[in-house]
């Protein structure tokens, strides 16, 4: 790919039905962007493993990669990303901005199976012409993707078709999606990582029927499984089988990107459980571990000795954290205290500058200090 002509950043104002008026200090930083940052950016240098196989390195050069992003799962609205990005594309050209502007290098995206599949082997073509549009996106605004695949977070987009397939079936429909996409993204630099799926498990109660488990998060459903029961099988066996099953797919298409699954901690919910899709059979076809940490308050200590189960001699992802259950200076403690296990942590970004919260709100509050000391913690990053 040949380089790109200078950026713009201009911030189209957004739609005030949808978000209401602009504050003086986000018109005032709409401005400051606008004129100053007028940036080329050079074609981004490739990520890969370094020869030592425990961090992250620019290909070609070998300098460190050290991720430090943010989630782009849904808008302020609750919309995921795939449920908006035909429509109301300059949102996400403005929020992609505003992510570079916060010192962030990675996104992570989430994409739907249901958005992506018409049938179980027949992609969408106006969905990976949207990815590819995604994809160049981020080369021209100089972030690197987690492109995380096979979500059914809502229950509304899951084909009927797909709940209806059998664990091989599904698997193969699931294969196909990861072909689609790989084929779709193989040749740009902007690719930090595939993610097999967000948070999968194996099984579930006898006679259960539901691949969706647990209860949803503000009308998501994040967690999967990957199979109803293990017929006999080791959950470390089921897990290897689809862990190889979506990589080989992958690799049809794209043999150079790194590939990850995001993972529930279990470690941190029980001192003495071990990694599942981690365990030495699953981990071989990966490339590195990502695992999703939110700290308990005044368990600083607990989540750093439950992250530390994750040290496989592979890098290690902390790929979603937030204050969620914990103080910003807790939170803060954790990444300074897991510098030495980490190669990378990914937050949070929904589509909201910190200047446009309501701060009198706990939610708001919470957040916009966040992304305060989310920026400044790049800052400080990137003047060491």
């Amino acid at each position: 790919m040949t380089p790109q002509p200078p950026i713009r950043f201009w911030r189209i104002p957004r739609s005030p039905r949808r978000h209401g008026g602009r504050s003086l200090v986000t018109v005032c930083f709409t401005l400051w962007l606008t004129v100053a940052c007028q940036v080329t950016f050079a074609e981004l240098p490739a990520i890969k493993v370094a020869e030592d196989g425990r961090s992250f390195v620019h290909d070609p050069g070998g300098a460190p990669f050290v991720p430090w992003g943010v989630n782009y799962d849904h808008d302020r609205d609750g919309r995921l990303l795939d449920e908006y990005w035909h429509d109301d594309w300059q949102t996400v050209v403005e929020d992609f901005r505003e992510i570079k502007s916060l010192g962030a290098n990675c996104v992570r995206i989430h994409l739907q199976l249901g958005k992506f599949m018409d049938e179980p082997h027949q992609p969408k073509a106006s969905a990976l012409r949207q990815l590819a549009k995604l994809v160049q996106l981020a080369e021209d605004t100089g972030l690197y993707l987690d492109v995380t695949g096979l979500a059914c977070y809502h229950k509304a987009n899951i084909p009927a078709w797909y709940d209806a397939l059998e664990e091989t079936q599904r698997w193969s429909a699931q294969a196909s999606f990861w072909r689609a996409v790989a084929s779709t993204c193989q040749d740009s630099p902007a690719i930090f990582c595939y993610d097999l799926m967000n948070e999968p498990i194996v099984g579930g109660p006898p006679g259960n029927r539901d691949w969706l488990a647990g209860e949803p998060l503000g009308g998501n459903y994040f967690v999967q499984r990957i199979a109803l029961e293990a017929g006999g099988r080791s959950p470390q066996e089921v897990a290897e089988q689809w862990v190889k099953a979506l990589t080989t797919a992958i690799r049809q298409e794209d043999a150079r990107h790194l590939i990850t699954v995001g993972v529930i901690p279990w470690a941190h919910v029980w001192p003495n459980a071990k990694p599942l899709f981690y365990s030495p059979g699953p981990a071989r076809h990966l490339d590195f571990v990502s695992v999703h940490f939110y700290p308990q308050a005044g368990q600083v200590e607990q989540a750093l000795a439950a992250l530390r189960v994750y040290q496989i001699g592979k890098p290690l992802l902390v790929e979603e954290m937030f204050p969620l259950k914990c103080s910003i200076p807790e939170l803060l403690a954790f990444v300074d205290g897991s510098r030495d296990v980490a190669d990378g942590w990914i937050s949070f970004y929904w589509g909201q500058p910190a200047a446009e919260y309501d701060r009198q709100t706990i939610a708001g509050s919470i957040t916009a200090e966040w992304l305060d000391a989310f920026a400044r913690q790049a800052d400080s990053r990137a003047a060491k």
